[in-house]
């Protein structure tokens, strides 16, 4: 089943870092075929269509600082897909606070991670696997992160559209994760407690309909001594 969503995500990738003396970095900020903690699988070829959307435009995603809009730390100037995934390299703008900060935690080791800013275009659900391969993403930005897993909130708000999307509990987790910002953890025990609270207000139900239909048939008999 293909799944478009559009809610604003956040992916986050381990990766060997070289920073080099003219602040030169690069690395993937994307694998390939690799179920990540979201259980989302990103597919070859998902960012191809944003890729081409870029060069079209003249433009690069924003390199950013731990996802902070208000933090750019350099440029990107190359990006491709290749058979591992989502190539990246970049130059870190070594004369402002936040690229000298980067470029000096980098060659310590003391963050070795990129993280990517996202749209999900189209998605669609494996039913044999139980994942969501993600085919198609509109990459906004690629930052560099403290943590290979950052779980910094990605939107504010669940949109009618993505719940109206919701047919499975598998796909109410996600967009729990994706949408609400939820964790993996958080979105199963969140579902999971909704679940209860419909099962105990079900059964109170029945408990009240069999109360009150016991009552109607009591007050239709005509009791004889």
């Amino acid at each position: 089943m293909i799944e478009p969503v559009s809610a604003r995500q956040q992916r986050a990738f381990s990766f060997q870092a070289r920073a080099d003396i003219d602040g030169a970095v690069e690395g993937y900020g994307s694998v390939f075929g690799v179920q990540d903690s979201y259980d989302d699988v990103v597919m070859p070829g998902a960012f191809a269509a944003s890729i081409a959307a870029h060069r079209a435009a003249g433009t690069m995603p924003a390199m950013l600082w731990q996802h902070d809009a208000n933090e750019p730390i350099g440029v990107w100037s190359e990006i491709r897909e290749d058979d591992n995934g989502l190539y990246m390299k970049g130059r870190l703008a070594l004369a402002t606070g936040g690229g000298s900060k980067a470029y000096e935690l980098l060659k310590m080791g003391a963050i070795n991670g990129l993280s990517i800013g996202f749209m999900t275009k189209s998605a669609e659900w494996n039913t044999e696997t139980g994942v969501r391969e993600v085919r198609e993403i509109e990459l906004w930005e690629v930052s560099l992160v403290t943590f290979p897993a950052n779980t910094a909130a990605r939107v504010t708000a669940v949109r009618a559209a993505d719940i109206g999307k919701i047919t499975t509990i598998r796909q109410a987790e996600t967009v729990l994760r994706d949408a609400a910002g939820f964790s993996r953890d958080a979105a199963r025990a969140f579902v999971a407690q909704v679940k209860r609270i419909e099962s105990d207000e079900r059964d109170a139900r029945e408990v009240e309909r069999v109360g009150t239909a016991a009552l109607g048939l009591l007050a239709t008999l005509n009791f004889r001594r």
